[in-house]
């Protein structure tokens, strides 16, 4: 019986990783929550993972050289199509960045992060126990 850890983790480890991202993007707006000009962007989770989730069943190009251009659909999972955040109330030097939503969504996404990481743990855990019992 061959084992595949693909399938046997599914779609955990893509949402990690993109959780991870996520983190990295909240972040910077929290950073950069006092700097003049700088427009806060985050991304629709759930939508770029349900796009890698979808992607095993098409058929991706063959590309022989990094710099070639990725058709449409086909970006990397931890390079999620950022978009900028409309604010609710504008600031005077242009930032963008609410930092009590910025807070909020970090909280969130830290949230569904550790859970994830635990989901992934268990089940790791699941296939190291039938694995000894064999």
């Amino acid at each position: 019986m061959s084992l595949s850890l693909d399938k046997a983790f599914g779609i955990l480890p893509a949402s990690v990783a993109l959780q991870a991202r996520r983190t990295e993007v909240l972040a910077s707006n929290l950073a950069n929550a006092d700097t003049p000009d700088y427009k806060s962007r985050d991304f629709d989770f759930s939508e770029t993972l349900a796009g890698i989730e979808g992607k095993g069943s098409q058929l991706e190009l063959a590309r022989t050289q990094a710099d070639h251009l990725t058709l449409a659909g086909q970006q990397s999972a931890l390079e999620p199509d950022l978009q900028y955040r409309i604010p609710a109330q504008p600031s005077l030097d242009g930032n963008t960045v609410d930092p009590q939503l910025e807070r909020a969504a970090f909280a969130e996404n830290a949230l569904h992060y550790q859970s994830t990481l635990e989901f992934l743990n268990r089940r790791i855990s699941g296939i190291r126990a039938a694995l000894r019992k064999e």
